[in-house]
């Protein structure tokens, strides 16, 4: 008899068997990313030439258009159309209605409001969108009579959940992450040392729901009225983490295949991109991204007692540390390298646990 799964291992199965298609491409695109970054800050390459407009499209399409390649392939977990669902996903991207969002215009279908959402790079929107294309393509084909059902199921999917995403899972989400922020910057000025374990602790967690965009827009927007952010510090350690978990995976790991994939999620990691170790190592292993739950809470404690501060926006990683220079970048350098050390030595000491793969310990 099959042994009947948790709701949890229901859900980090449903969601690393949407990511693992694209792990391979999130490391390269973040290596790409990281690679120009240290191109523009070398000045090898200013960041107003073409030379680095091509190359910043080619290593930043794969996450500005995330929901399209996340549509694709949550539709072939999930069992529905995936062209429906990647049409979908371009309705979310389509250019003239992201550019009113980006301005943060509400608009009206109908008498329906949209608020106004930033999809791109975005994660829940798209697999709510896609889990709700399952029962309405179900519904629409089996009342539809097959000589219309061809071109008008499509058509019906895609007006209804399009109309649905936009104005409830997009705000949803938003609203989720809004509520997040305040509650950050409210045990901030508490404790900066309280806030930094705790959002050390989630933010990773955080990212795979999409809910970590609220927290980088206050960001963006501290520096843009203060010049600085405390944000960016306090989740740095976090993305360290990632790469010391899937480290030791690596490390403790048989499987020559599976370790190539730590190896480059680990690259990727320290570049600031850490969804390839997060989807592809750490989070369907369990283990190992409880490891860097744990990690980015003691690396984040530590950047919060420091004081550090981000002078310019940047995601943090190895080669975006001189962003925050200044007070105290020496405990911040010491945070992140905690963060590392911490999940690293939690995840190569964890008893009992071979990580010889994906399939063999997602399924224990």
């Amino acid at each position: 008899m099959k042994e009947k799964k948790s709701v949890i291992n229901v859900m980090i199965d449903g969601i690393s068997g949407i990511f693992l298609p694209i792990i391979n491409l999130l490391s390269a695109a973040g290596i790409l990313k990281g690679i120009l970054t240290i191109l523009t800050a070398s000045n090898i390459v200013s960041g107003t030439s073409e030379t680095y407009l091509v190359l910043n499209a080619m290593a930043d399409s794969l996450f500005y258009f995330l929901p399209m390649v996340l549509a694709f392939t949550a539709a072939k977990k999930f069992g529905c159309d995936p062209f429906t669902a990647v049409v979908i996903g371009g309705v979310l991207l389509y250019p003239s209605l992201t550019k009113v969002f980006e301005a943060g215009t509400n608009i009206f279908f109908a008498g329906i409001p949209m608020k106004a959402v930033i999809y791109h790079s975005g994660v829940i929107p798209i697999i709510l969108a896609v889990g709700l294309l399952v029962y309405v393509e179900r519904v629409v084909n089996k009342i539809l009579p097959d000589l219309i059902k061809g071109f008008f199921a499509p058509l019906i999917c895609i007006v209804v959940v399009g109309l649905v995403t936009l104005s409830v899972f997009g705000p949803i989400g938003n609203v989720i992450g809004d509520g997040l922020a305040a509650a950050y910057e409210f045990v901030y000025q508490i404790s900066p040392m309280i806030a930094g374990a705790i959002l050390g602790a989630v933010i990773q967690p955080m990212v795979i729901f999409g809910f970590h965009w609220s927290f980088v827009l206050v960001a963006m927007n501290n520096i843009s009225v203060k010049g600085s952010d405390t944000i960016l510090a306090l989740i740095g350690p976090a993305v360290f983490a990632q790469a010391g978990a899937a480290l030791a995976v690596c490390l403790r790991s048989k499987d020559k295949k599976f370790r190539s994939l730590c190896l480059s999620a680990v690259v990727s990691a320290c570049f600031g991109v850490t969804e390839p170790a997060m989807f592809g190592v750490n989070l369907p292993l369990k283990k190992p991204m409880i490891a860097v739950c744990i990690g980015g809470g003691v690396g984040g404690a530590i950047a919060g007692f420091s004081g550090a501060q981000a002078m310019t926006f940047a995601f943090p990683s190895m080669i975006t540390l001189p962003v925050f220079l200044g007070r105290g970048f020496g405990l911040f350098v010491l945070s992140c390298f905690a963060g590392f050390l911490t999940s690293f030595l939690l995840t190569l000491f964890q008893p009992g646990t071979a990580y010889d793969g994906i399939a063999s310990e997602a399924t224990c």
